[in-house]
């Protein structure tokens, strides 16, 4: 494990230099989230989510957000999830404003001796409530596609995981294949048997509108009941 990890450590230490050095735009974001998870039975169960992302160093709020959702497993490999997040997103007028996104998710899990691989499909509906041009109150389709893999460490309460995800537009004509992508390194701690906490780098790269890149350090816990 410890081979894998410093193997693997100089690759984000590249895209760290390299989008400092090549983006246009370069940032440090904090992220901050809560989720609460409750099991209605073995297969069904629902999500509640509050997070708040910044950016400017850390020093500037971007948005804030509620998300509830509900997931179906079909069988311990495949699984199925809905939910609708509503969020006060930082706009160029310099004001909040309010913003709807619905999100349907495909799941696939395989566990690999110590290993589990995962994926995940996306289709992520957005609409907003601040106009800038007429384009903006159309609602916009992106396809998510989200590759993780965690080291399940025996008898030990700490999981490192890698993940990449990539954003593409959906239904509209954009003449680029991936908006954005973020390239991830964590690691999950186990507390109790409800209670999670995980940490994460994140590498985010935005081609659109304009080339940039965000370092996200991001906190999140989470309880299940």
């Amino acid at each position: 494990m410890m081979m894998m990890i410093r193997n693997l450590f100089p690759f984000f230490l590249f895209l760290a230099i390299s989008g400092s050095v090549y983006s246009q735009d370069s940032d440090f974001g904090l992220w901050y989230e809560v989720n609460a998870e409750k099991g209605l039975s073995k297969k069904f169960d629902i999500q509640g989510t509050v997070m708040v992302r910044t950016f400017d160093n850390g020093s500037t709020l971007d948005q804030v957000f509620a998300e509830i959702g509900s997931s179906y497993s079909l069988n311990k490999y495949v699984g199925f999830a809905l939910s609708y997040r509503i969020g006060n997103y930082l706009e160029d007028d310099d004001l909040y404003h309010i913003r709807h996104k619905w999100f349907g998710d495909i799941k696939g899990s395989l566990p690999l001796s110590n290993f589990v691989f995962s994926a995940r499909l996306r289709l992520q509906i957005m609409a907003r409530t601040y106009f800038e041009d007429a384009a903006d109150d159309k609602a916009e389709y992106d396809g998510r596609l989200k590759l993780k893999l965690v080291y399940k460490i025996p008898d030990f309460p700490v999981n490192p995981y890698l993940s990449f995800e990539t954003f593409s537009p959906v239904f509209r004509n954009e003449g680029r294949l991936i908006d954005k992508s973020r390239s991830t390194i964590g690691l999950e701690y186990k507390i109790a048997k409800k209670h999670i906490v995980e940490t994460e780098y994140t590498y985010q790269r935005d081609t659109y509108p304009h080339l940039s890149v965000i370092h996200i350090i991001s906190l999140s816990y989470t309880f299940k009941f």
